[in-house]
């Protein structure tokens, strides 16, 4: 069986239970992040600092994971959670509520599903395809089964099977089904997407959480929710990445919903390459203090028009090709007048004594093609300890450059898949 390596983005989706009718144009719904209250996987117990380290932690694994073997208009709240962001859903009829992580580095939405044969704990109720009237198992034969590319015949009849490997090595495999997929809204109405491609786990392990239930899939390729609902919303989604310390949620938008435009936006080439997972744009260069530096060491198929660096909302840190960091690292380091100190996990390079966010940080403008995008100072630096702030940038391979969801925090970013742009609008994303 083929494997598929895909990433964690880290938002909640719940499936709403409640009836309703659909938005014309686009609809919203709330992104959660990980460690919002409003999160099920929010520790009230967990300082801060524990929580950006976990982060941090998870974002150096996914990142070691990643590379040349990598597979290939409503809303919803966005919750944050230990470095990750969190959706709502809803499988069957009647609608099931299902908490999942929503990844954008990955397609496949599954659950786990009764019977389970060998299955992560969680403490909502499993989903229970006998129960649904709509819930349809896919012949391996039916153009259906193709839509993911892992799958096989179940040896049990001519079943279509599915085996998902993530880059921590979690893992799900079951049946490729069809149901209804019902998203909630804003409006609090249910907006339900007939007859949509999912996975039935009877076999899921891995780093997940009791609070969890499988994975919403948000990347490029057939499988996903973006791509099987794109047709009815224009292919057009976009998301307000909140601080990880924020209480409040902000918001996924589909359709119409998703356009971002007004003061201070800028648009970027969005680059399809294969696999059509990954959301790939051109980095020319970055800026410290407006002294530009760019990376000429990749080869020409990892450089500036070719799509050289993925964004994902699912990994925390910004990964740079080794020559280009280590020349931000020498300026930032230059620039910061802080005593230096050590990351006391040994994950990151460049760490200073700081009790809050940094005073003075220096002026760091990223340089997409058509688009400096300028971060703040906590775009830059994460707090990992207490009274220690370090850099969230990385050095890796020209096949593993990630602008990761630090940088992306309060910028409303949005993905016309169809036109191929991206864009990038300074925003509070408490408000979005």
């Amino acid at each position: 069986m083929a494997t598929h390596y895909a990433s964690f983005l880290c938002f909640i989706i719940l499936l709403s239970s409640a009836a309703g009718e659909a938005i014309d144009g686009g609809f919203t719904v709330e992104l959660i992040p990980r460690d919002s209250p409003k999160s099920p996987y929010y520790d009230p117990l967990e300082t801060p600092y524990q929580r950006v380290s976990k982060a941090v932690h998870r974002s150096i694994m996914r990142l070691a994971g990643l590379g040349s073997n990598a597979p290939r208009d409503p809303s919803a709240d966005i919750t944050a959670n230990h470095g990750n962001y969190l959706i709502k859903i809803g499988i069957g009829t009647p609608p099931e509520p299902i908490v999942g992580i929503a990844d954008t580095g990955s397609d496949l939405i599954w659950t786990q599903c009764k019977p389970c044969h060998n299955c992560f704990r969680q403490v909502a109720p499993m989903f229970d395809p006998r129960k649904s009237i709509t819930y349809t198992v896919v012949s391996y034969h039916s153009p259906k089964c193709k839509v993911f590319e892992d799958t096989s015949c179940s040896p049990q009849g001519s079943l279509c099977q599915y085996h998902a490997l993530y880059r921590d090595h979690s893992y799900s495999k079951g049946y490729i089904a069809t149901d209804t997929i019902s998203l909630r809204s804003t409006l609090r109405s249910s907006i339900k997407f007939p007859e949509t491609v999912f996975g039935c786990g009877y076999d899921n392990n891995g780093t997940f959480n009791v609070r969890t239930s499988g994975i919403v899939g948000l990347g490029g390729g057939d499988a996903s929710l973006i791509s099987q609902i794109g047709r009815s919303y224009g292919s057009k989604f976009s998301y307000c990445l909140l601080r990880y310390a924020d209480p409040s949620s902000s918001k996924l938008n589909f359709g119409s919903n998703a356009h971002v435009s007004g003061q201070g936006t800028v648009s970027t080439p969005l680059i399809q390459k294969s696999p059509k997972t990954y959301y790939y744009l051109n980095l020319e260069g970055i800026s410290i203090n407006r002294r530009r530096f760019n990376s000429s060491s990749c080869s020409p198929r990892h450089v500036a028009g070719h799509g050289n660096i993925i964004i994902d909302s699912g990994t925390s840190l910004t990964s740079l090709p080794r020559d280009l960091y280590e020349q931000i690292e020498s300026a930032v380091s230059t620039a910061v007048h802080l005593p230096r100190v050590q990351d006391p996990r040994g994950s990151l390079n460049l760490c200073y004594r700081s009790s809050g966010d940094l005073r003075d940080p220096p002026n760091i403008t990223v340089h997409f093609t058509g688009a400096d995008v300028k971060l703040n100072g906590y775009n830059t630096f994460v707090h990992i300890a207490p009274g220690v702030a370090c850099f969230a940038f990385v050095p890796s391979t020209c096949d593993k450059v990630i602008y990761g969801n630090v940088a992306q925090m309060n910028f409303l970013i949005g993905y016309d898949i169809a036109g191929g742009r991206l864009s990038f609008k300074p925003a509070n994303c408490s408000h979005h």
